[in-house]
């Protein structure tokens, strides 16, 4: 995605165009009282804000810190020699700070594969996107900290995570299996059933221990791979279920779903699901 703007002589208005949704939209007010707040201000003339590729929609307030950015490149408020080299994402709150924002790690990743230099972040999405290699990641607090490294009046180093190390030293479960007492027969059968990779179905009376134990299986499974490691952590990044600094998930999640719920609740629901493709 990249965010285009053109600032002309006219009539003070500001036009849309990309398929962006309300979220996006929005955008245009809290961008306005970021700039003004940090000694800025929202061009008085014809803007023409392009989200490409026009043809896919636009969703979320990850687009804040780029469009604001792109702003004052355009009405020449500050240099823009050092945007390109940079991928950027954040929202904004009305004060100026940056907000962290889900999908970081995704968009790392797409970072990395188009070649950017590095990419910008919220502070507390850092580790998130700081698990790709070959790609530099600055976590910024503020819409000032961005302007100020952009510009070259302050100096950032990159964040570091140590991927190998991080894999190397699994996260030790919440739930442990050696916690079980009694119960040797099931244990038995899921000691198995971990170690064979089958399925395993659990029938009882409430209160028998079925859920007890079931969320204690990831706990005796194999370690992820590094593949696997990643894949889950995106994953977690969309759905905005990833932690304040927390780089990587090294634990083999656990869902719970209710027994009634249907295909499409089962990988996500939403609009551009598709349950075809999951069968």
């Amino acid at each position: 995605m990249h965010v285009e703007v053109h600032a002309a002589q006219g009539l003070p208005k500001t036009f849309w165009s990309g398929l962006p949704d309300i979220a996006v939209r929005e955008s245009q007010s809290r961008i306005e009282a970021a700039l003004k707040v940090n000694g800025f201000r929202w061009p008085g003339m014809r803007m023409v804000i392009n989200l490409a590729p026009a043809d896919i929609r636009k969703e979320g307030s990850g687009y804040d810190l780029p469009i604001a950015l792109a702003i004052l490149a355009a009405s020449s408020q500050v240099s823009s020699s050092m945007f390109a080299s940079f991928m950027m994402m954040g929202e904004l709150s009305l004060d100026g700070k940056i907000v962290p924002v889900r999908g970081v790690l995704p968009v790392a990743i797409q970072a990395r594969n188009e070649g950017f230099k590095g990419i910008i972040v919220p502070q507390a999405n850092e580790m998130e996107a700081a698990v790709v290699d070959g790609l530099e990641v600055y976590g910024m607090d503020t819409l000032k900290d961005v302007i100020g490294f952009l510009i070259g009046l302050k100096k950032r180093e990159p964040v570091k995570f140590d991927l190998l190390n991080a894999l190397k030293y699994p996260d030790h479960p919440e739930m442990d299996f050696s916690d079980v007492k009694g119960q040797e027969n099931i244990k038995r059968a899921l000691e198995i059933a971990a170690a064979g990779s089958h399925n395993v179905i659990l029938i009882g009376p409430p209160g028998a221990g079925k859920t007890m134990l079931a969320r204690r299986m990831p706990g005796i499974l194999p370690e992820l791979s590094a593949e696997e490691a990643l894949e889950t952590t995106k994953i977690h990044s969309v759905a905005g279920k990833l932690g304040r600094d927390i780089g990587l998930i090294r634990q083999r999640p656990f869902r719970s779903p209710h027994h009634t719920i249907s295909d499409v609740a089962l990988v996500g629901g939403g609009a551009f699901q598709n349950p075809a493709k999951f069968h």
